[in-house]
């Protein structure tokens, strides 16, 4: 003999719901409780990537998406994070100006690039050029610029190359500079 409560179609939705709320709260406690963790990874990495950028800073602090580096007191340098849009999608790259505004060095931090041909644009022969521009000097060197596309990718060189300009001159604007 069937129980009819359990062959109501209620139960099943009230059952599942019950399931479904149970999952819910879990993953947000869980979620409350590495939050912290995660987010002081972060921070460590961003201090780690600015440590390397900047060998003579002594702290560095954040306002609007912008790093301020600071060394005794001055601020030596800005940092932030751009965006080029590249062959196989987005490249995202933390950017580093000296005080005169010229490029200290860029990180690529993520990208989605072709394997062996695009994803040249995060080995230090290419990334090398851009130290010391300007952002009258940040175009291709078939543009009159100062950087030497790669070989076989030359969107993606493209895409690095205006996503690093497109961000000083959106990053410098915010700055009032």
């Amino acid at each position: 003999m069937k129980n009819k409560f359990t062959e109501n179609k209620i139960y099943t939705i009230a059952f599942l719901t019950i399931i479904v709320l149970i999952s819910v709260v879990l993953l947000m406690f869980i979620a409350s409780i590495t939050l912290p963790r995660v987010k002081a990874q972060q921070d460590e990495e961003v201090r780690q990537m600015l440590a390397q950028m900047f060998e003579d800073m002594d702290d560095f602090e954040l306002s609007e998406d912008i790093y301020s580096i600071i060394k005794g007191g001055e601020v030596i340098g800005y940092a932030f994070r751009g965006t080029g849009k590249g062959y196989g999608g987005d490249i995202n790259i933390l950017i580093g100006l000296n005080s005169d505004k010229s490029i200290k060095d860029i990180v690529v931090l993520s990208h989605t690039e072709t394997p062996g041909l695009g994803s040249k644009i995060t080995e230090s022969s290419f990334l090398d050029q851009f130290k010391g521009l300007t952002l009258e000097d940040l175009k291709l060197s078939k543009e009159g610029g100062s950087v030497d596309a790669i070989t076989g990718a030359t969107i993606s060189s493209k895409a690095m190359v205006d996503g690093v300009k497109q961000s000083i001159e959106q990053k410098l604007e915010e700055m009032g500079e």
